[in-house]
C-alpha cells in the first residue's frame, strides 16, 4: 500500500506549517486536521479550513485523501477561521435573550416607562396573547434546539454570536417596548383581526416544527449525510412538493401572523428584514441541492411557491 506524504502551507504567506510522512491514503481531511493540531496547538481542528488551493473551497472532513485530485505529495493550504463556538451554544444564546427581553418588557420592570407603570399590566387581552405567542415561539425554538436539530456543521466564528444577539436581543426590545407600552392600542379591526392572526400563527408553528422534525428524520445521529427531503404522511410537509426550504416559508408565516396580530410597525420590519435573510439561506440551499441531487423535483422553488 502506498502512503502519501502532506505538507500543509499558509494560504497567505505560503510558509510551510506541517509535513506529515506516511499518510494511509484512506485518511481524511478530518484525520489530517486531527495530526496538523498536534504540531500547532493553538489551532484545534474546528477552525482549521484546510483547501487545495490557497483561495479555493474548504474540503469537508469526510473527504478522503486518495479521492482527491493530489499527487502521493499532497500540498494543502490552511488558513485559520478564528475561534469558534459550537451553533448549540449560539442558538441557546440567540434565543434566551429575546425570550427575556420581552418579558421585562411586558412585566414592564421599572425604568423602561414612566415610573407610574412599574410592574403594572395592560387592559389589552391581545397584549397578553402577544406577550404568549412570542415566548411559546423562543420556547420552541430552545427546545428544538437542545433536542431536534442536527447540525452538519458543529461550530461557527465566535464574532458571528455578537451579531446575531445583536440581531434577535434588539429587534426583540424594539418590538417588546411598542407592543407593551401603557399607551398601545389594539389592532384595527378588533377580535376578528385577532383571532385570524392566531390562527396564521399557531398552524405556521406547527408547520414549522413538522418541517424540523422531517428534516432530523433524514439525518442519523453523528452523520453528515444529505439527503433529499420529501413530503410525509404529515400534511404539513406535504408543502415540500413546492418548496425547497418550507421551514423558512412557515417561519414567515408565523411573524406575518404576529405583525397582524399587533399591527405594530416594528413586527412588521422585523418580519421583513428576517423574510430577506431567510430569502438569501434559501436560494442558497436551493442551489445546494440542484448542484448535489440530479434528480432533484424542478417544480420547487426556495421559499415562495412559484413565486421565489
Amino acid at each position: 500500500m502506498k502512503h502519501y506524504e502532506v505538507e500543509i502551507l499558509d494560504a497567505k504567506t505560503k510558509d510551510k506549517l506541517c509535513f506529515l510522512d506516511k499518510v494511509e491514503p484512506n485518511a481524511t481531511i478530518g484525520e489530517i486536521k486531527s495530526m496538523f493540531h498536534k504540531s500547532h496547538p493553538q489551532w484545534y481542528p474546528a477552525r482549521q479550513s484546510i483547501r487545495l488551493d490557497p483561495k479555493g473551497k474548504s474540503l469537508k472532513d469526510e473527504d478522503v485523501l486518495q479521492h482527491l485530485p493530489v499527487g502521493t505529495t499532497a500540498t494543502f493550504y490552511f488558513r485559520d477561521l478564528g475561534a469558534q463556538i459550537s451553533w448549540v451554544t449560539v442558538f441557546l444564546t440567540e434565543y434566551t435573550g429575546p425570550l427575556v427581553i420581552y418579558l421585562m418588557f411586558y412585566f414592564r420592570v421599572p425604568f423602561i416607562y414612566a415610573p407610574k407603570y412599574d410592574f403594572t399590566t395592560s387592559k389589552h387581552w391581545v397584549v397578553h396573547l402577544a406577550c404568549m405567542c412570542h415566548s411559546f415561539h423562543y420556547v420552541k425554538r430552545l427546545l428544538e434546539t437542545l433536542f431536534v436539530h442536527r447540525f452538519s456543521h458543529g461550530t461557527m466564528p465566535l464574532r458571528n454570536i455578537f451579531k446575531n444577539c445583536t440581531y434577535y436581543w434588539g429587534f426583540a426590545a424594539w418590538m417588546a417596548y411598542y407592543i407593551n407600552h401603557p399607551l398601545y392600542t389594539p389592532p384595527m379591526y378588533g377580535e376578528q383581526q385577532i383571532r385570524l392572526a392566531l390562527i396564521i400563527f399557531l398552524f405556521c408553528q406547527i408547520g414549522n416544527f413538522s418541517i424540523h422534525i422531517a428534516l432530523r428524520n433524514l439525518r442519523p445521529p453523528g452523520s453528515k449525510t444529505r439527503k433529499i427531503p420529501y413530503p410525509t404522511k404529515n400534511p404539513f410537509t406535504w408543502i415540500f412538493l413546492l418548496v425547497s426550504c418550507p421551514n423558512y416559508t412557515y417561519e414567515l408565516g408565523s411573524w406575518l401572523g404576529f405583525t397582524l396580530m399587533t399591527q405594530c410597525l416594528p413586527v412588521a420590519f422585523f418580519t421583513l428584514v428576517g423574510f430577506i435573510q431567510m430569502t438569501v439561506w434559501a436560494k442558497g440551499k436551493h442551489r445546494s441541492y440542484l448542484k448535489e441531487f440530479r434528480d432533484y423535483p424542478p417544480l420547487r422553488s426556495p421559499i415562495l411557491p412559484f413565486i421565489l
